[in-house]
């Protein structure tokens, strides 16, 4: 068996792969952020399959009750007082939708990701060369 045939290394190399292409698509976000009429973009992540033997367990509600009329009601999942602005973007008079703000901090995570990633790969190697003996 090849080393790239085994899972976790293949699994990894795609999220390193992954994270250098959304490093390349949020600098040229950056790059554009004075270009008018441009539109940012970002990458959908990779998505694992997980293996068709395990199942997951249902998830179930957990619901808060209030005991004392002083306690705060709980929210349940979609009833959140937070809304997402996913996809709603602020537009300049130029037409130009990217906010800096939000692409570094997308690069920062990006990087935290890929970090994590080659630390992984990293040391999924080192644990294969020590089973091998090359250590």
């Amino acid at each position: 068996m090849a080393i790239t045939d085994i899972p976790i290394f293949s699994m990894l190399r795609t999220r390193l792969q992954y994270s250098q292409e959304r490093q390349r698509v949020l600098a040229e976000n950056v790059a554009n952020s004075d270009t008018p009429n441009y539109r940012g973009r970002d990458l959908v992540p990779p998505k694992f399959e997980a293996p068709s033997m395990l199942t997951a367990a249902p998830v179930t509600q957990v619901a808060l009750s209030r005991t004392t009329d002083g306690h705060i009601g709980g929210l349940g999942l979609s009833g959140t007082q937070f809304r997402s602005e996913k996809g709603n973007y602020e537009v300049r008079p130029t037409g130009n939708a990217v906010n800096l703000e939000d692409e570094m901090m997308k690069v920062a995570a990006n990087q935290m990701d890929y970090q994590a990633a080659s630390a992984l790969y990293t040391r999924s190697l080192s644990l294969i060369k020590t089973a091998l003996g090359k250590r």
